[in-house]
């Protein structure tokens, strides 16, 4: 990619982006983070690159945690203009940025999408509580009230009702917001079922309920989604966590698995009855508005009524949209660039 000076910017983008060494401008967008964000963001670009006729934006799908990591690491041509996350920033990750000069940010709630479990549609139905699930998934469990290594090696050993197949989990590794979520959304509470580990002093109850098992049954399968996608397909035992999307891009070939009794739909995770939920967010480096052609037309496609509003062609990828006066509020943000203060 050819890159030449930056010239013509206004004087605070420029100081901003002169005051790091080597800093040169491009002639395309560069985008990270989470890879559930990915799809909605893979729209917003080939609708931009359509409609305007200029370069499309170079995405990359890194996970949330790997995202703001780069994000973060400064200002200037050489760092992303845009970061995806399936979680709001942390504190750290806020600090992070703020001693790399990363200070003008501008943060965007997208809408919201769910956390979904699913297989092929050939395979079994399961419908499982947090606790049930948390019995599958974490590295120690509480058995006959002690707590010990996980011994279920089926789910039909867990409870009769589920299925008799060995217990076969694809999803995110710790760097993907995804996880962050699984673990807060259902690891977390499931373990609140169990009173040996409710009476662990702090420390350790976090540790027991927030660790994953990595004695085989689940499997930590990369930031890409779609390889989770391709591995359930190919095998009836195999589910799947990932952001609601996939499920409803896939749904052709997938299923959904209900939890605590409610499947995962846009109707379900609108309405809050399927507690599996989070928002989703881009965070945009403002110092770079000026100084990266079409920054500021791609955000206002991100952020336009017929990307985010109801009806617009983001739901239709399975985002679950803002309420009207909530979107409002995202484009007057978008517009003026304001800055966030601290993470949400």
């Amino acid at each position: 990619m050819k890159n030449t000076l930056i010239a013509g910017l206004a004087l605070g983008t420029a100081l901003a982006l002169v005051g790091h060494a080597g800093a040169q401008s491009r002639d395309q967008i560069q985008i990270v983070g989470s890879s559930t964000v990915f799809p909605y963001t893979q729209a917003v670009v080939e609708q931009f690159a359509n409609e305007s006729g200029m370069a499309a934006p170079v995405l990359e799908s890194t996970g949330t945690g790997g995202g703001m990591q780069i994000f973060c690491g400064g200002v200037g041509a050489q760092t992303p203009d845009i970061t995806g996350a399936s979680r709001a920033m942390t504190e750290s990750e806020w600090e992070l940025c703020k001693t790399n000069g990363v200070t003008n940010v501008t943060e965007i709630l997208l809408g919201y999408d769910a956390l979904s479990l699913a297989s092929a549609r050939s395979g079994a139905d399961l419908s499982v509580t947090k606790a049930q699930l948390f019995q599958a998934l974490a590295g120690e469990v509480e058995v006959d009230g002690e707590i010990v290594p996980n011994p279920y090696e089926n789910w039909s050993q867990i409870d009769s009702s589920l299925p008799d197949q060995p217990i076969l989990v694809y999803g995110p590794p710790p760097t993907s917001g995804t996880r962050d979520a699984w673990v807060e959304l259902v690891m977390e509470e499931g373990c609140e079922a169990f009173p040996a580990i409710e009476a662990l002093e702090d420390d350790r109850k976090e540790e027991v309920c927030q660790r994953m098992r990595t004695d085989g049954p689940f499997v930590e399968a990369g930031e890409n989604d779609n390889l989770i996608v391709q591995r359930l397909t190919s095998d009836d035992n195999a589910v799947g966590i990932f952001g609601y999307s996939f499920l409803f891009e896939n749904q052709d070939t997938l299923k959904g698995a209900a939890i605590d009794g409610v499947q995962p739909s846009e109707e379900t995770v609108a309405s809050g009855e399927y507690a599996v939920s989070r928002p989703l967010f881009i965070y945009i480096k403002n110092d770079h508005r000026q100084a990266i052609p079409g920054l500021e037309e791609f955000v206002a496609e991100y952020v336009s009524d017929e990307a985010l509003a109801t009806g617009g062609y983001l739901e239709e990828r399975g985002l679950v949209p803002l309420s009207e006066e909530e979107l409002k509020k995202v484009q007057e943000t978008a517009t003026a660039g304001t800055a966030m203060e601290n993470p949400s």
